[in-house]
């Protein structure tokens, strides 16, 4: 097991469609978690940026862009690509550099100003991209991807779009009341049922939308906190960036095919079922011991992947845990109380941070209206393309 990290501080810009730059929003989002660790901006030694890859140079390098916008004061500097678990891996990146004692405080930013509509590769030819070919050879927007798990779900398990209706009523009520959320609206099963059909059998309102917005934390050593005067800090067990293991045999975008295990078995667990199982071994922790935990709900249908995947319920089992009310909030194990990426949309480097900012308001007894009763152990979870894993567990 590896040591703790305490997180001092947590911030966020609200997610919408506000037309400005990332910048912008990552400044904001930085400044209120320095605001909220009471920790000021010359005294962080480290900066960790989580990137984007639209509009010119990855996000114009995310970990100097905010260290300039915030005012150069000579900290260490770290920029992090990896897709949706790019703010994972800024976290990760930052409990390695306190824990190697490189810094005792490191901020980790994360912003994105998203396209409008699907993503969509860049510009050029580039046949060698599996990211690029899924695009140009398939046609195959992220929510394909989404159908096809649904679609999946549905031959595997008998899931029915009835039951994936049920996770967009339970997030969109919780994030109708996070300040943060983009769509603060309660949404009925009927209105997801008559939104329009986007891939076969998911609807609109089954998808997530893309969005901008900003998220940041303050970390730091458990012996800096002490001397800042914070006893018992919410604290990072684990940090879990796995990848996958050969061979891959459930179909896996941006990848248009699967292994063959003819020579070689499949492994004993899913990619993502490693993530979690990752998390769990190094926090020496297990699914018992969770009070709520925050997913990837890319689609409705992906939410309830996750349910099995973080080991909450068996496989084939998650509809039955959504409708007995078990991952609601009251419930034994709520799933994203914050609303999930249903009433945020995805604002790629930002969102495995904002998740993480999500843990440390529940772990405080900050939630107000959303707050899960007596938590003390809350994973996040999700996943980015080409094979990067993204779980946190947090402590209180």
């Amino acid at each position: 097991m590896t040591g703790e990290v305490a997180v001092l501080g947590a911030g966020m810009h609200p997610w919408g469609k506000w037309g400005r730059s990332f910048v912008e929003y990552g400044t904001v989002a930085a400044r209120a978690a320095l605001a909220d660790a009471g920790v000021d901006w010359r005294d962080v030694g480290s900066i960790v940026g989580a990137d984007t890859v639209r509009g010119g140079y990855p996000g114009h390098v995310a970990g100097a862009t905010f260290a300039k916008a915030l005012g150069w004061q000579g900290a260490r500097v770290t920029s992090v690509y990896a897709a949706c678990a790019s703010g994972a891996q800024a976290v990760g990146t930052a409990r390695a550099q306190i824990l190697a004692g490189l810094a005792d405080v490191v901020l980790v930013v994360g912003a994105d100003s998203a396209p409008k509509g699907f993503f969509r590769p860049a510009g050029g030819d580039r046949a060698d991209d599996p990211d690029w070919l899924r695009f140009r050879v398939l046609g195959a927007t992220n929510p394909t991807y989404f159908g096809l798990y649904a679609r999946r779900r549905m031959a595997v398990h008998g899931d029915t779009p009835e039951d994936f209706a049920r996770v967009k009523v339970k997030n969109s009520a919780l994030g109708a009341l996070n300040p943060f959320a983009r769509y603060r609206k309660r949404v009925t099963a009927e209105e997801v049922a008559a939104s329009a059909v986007v891939a076969d059998p998911l609807r609109l309102l089954d998808i997530c939308a893309t969005s901008d917005g900003g998220a940041a934390l303050v970390l730091s050593s458990m012996e800096f906190a002490r001397r800042h005067g914070v006893a018992e800090p919410v604290r990072i067990r684990a940090v879990s960036t796995v990848t996958p293991r050969y061979p891959n045999t459930v179909l896996d975008l941006p990848d248009i095919a699967t292994d063959s295990a003819v020579a070689v078995a499949p492994p004993d667990e899913t990619f993502r079922a490693s993530i979690a199982r990752a998390a769990y071994e190094e926090a020496g922790a297990g699914p018992e011991d969770l009070s709520f935990a925050e997913v990837y709900d890319l689609s409705t249908a992906l939410e309830l992947q996750w349910y099995e995947d973080l080991e909450l319920c068996g496989e084939g089992e998650a509809a039955k845990l959504l409708r007995d009310g078990v991952t609601t909030l009251g419930g034994r194990i709520p799933v994203n109380v914050s609303g999930g990426l249903a009433s945020f949309g995805e604002a790629v480097p930002a969102q495995a941070i904002a998740q993480v900012c999500e843990l440390v308001r529940q772990l405080r007894g900050e939630a107000t209206d959303r707050q899960v009763e007596g938590a003390r152990v809350g994973i996040s979870a999700n996943q980015g393309l080409f094979g990067h894993g993204s779980a946190v567990i947090a402590v209180r």
